[in-house]
């Protein structure tokens, strides 16, 4: 990153109102998985977030690659996130191995150069398997565009955040596309929680560059109550 590897900021849901009211929308049986999968990528965002060093930056991702990894084979150890994933998401068909890939992706950002375009597509993979996990999770249907929801999610995200203003004008102009497809079609209503965030990320592409976003404002409020009684 560029200064703590790219200056990159995280955001939960504990101080995000609106990704709360999304994932509000999933069903009460499957809400905690949902929840555990964007604890993880918030972790891994942490990470990345507070390392100065790429090399303790690389150990920390390689120890959390192999947690995941085992989960598959071994009970969770005493980690909260770990122990909600084996508990809510595994079982539903998720398994630690396809979630590790999100680590792979995150860690294209370690290097501390500014990426470029092609280092973006490889970390854009981290949405496109947050949200397809997530999707499994929810019981999203073929029609559901779940992975460019994801990809373009993932570049917004990254764009809101970065303190670099080149790599977020590259990262906004790459999410683009995948969200204007993403948000193009009606959702199944299991998956809307995942159409919510992409509509989210859509309405922040729309902000014009560097302009703070107030969460929770009512114009972005009624999109989101919009997409959950329409699936558009």
């Amino acid at each position: 990153m560029v200064n703590a590897p790219i200056g990159i900021g995280a955001r939960g849901a504990a101080a995000d109102p609106e990704r709360a009211l999304a994932l509000s929308y999933a069903r009460a049986d499957v809400r905690a998985g949902v929840a555990a999968l964007f604890a993880l990528d918030d972790l891994l965002g942490r990470i990345l977030r507070t390392t100065r060093e790429p090399m303790i930056g690389q150990m920390r991702l390689t120890w959390w690659h192999e947690a995941l990894g085992k989960l598959d084979a071994e009970d969770a150890p005493a980690e909260p996130v770990l122990q909600a994933l084996a508990r809510h998401v595994l079982p539903r068909g998720v398994s630690g191995t396809r979630l590790a890939g999100m680590i792979d992706a995150w860690e294209v950002l370690l290097d501390g150069e500014a990426p470029d375009a092609g280092v973006l597509d490889a970390f854009a993979q981290r949405g496109v398997i947050l949200f397809g996990a997530a999707g499994t999770v929810l019981g999203a249907v073929p029609g559901d565009p779940v992975a460019p929801a994801g990809r373009g999610w993932a570049l917004a995200d990254l764009a809101r955040h970065v303190s670099d203003a080149a790599v977020a004008a590259r990262a906004r102009g790459l999410a683009a596309a995948p969200l204007e497809a993403a948000t193009a079609v009606r959702w199944s209503r299991g998956a809307r929680t995942l159409g919510a965030l992409a509509h989210l990320a859509r309405l922040d592409l729309a902000a014009p560059a560097g302009a703070p976003i107030r969460p929770a404002a009512p114009a972005r409020v009624w999109r989101l109550l919009r997409h959950r009684l329409t699936g558009r």
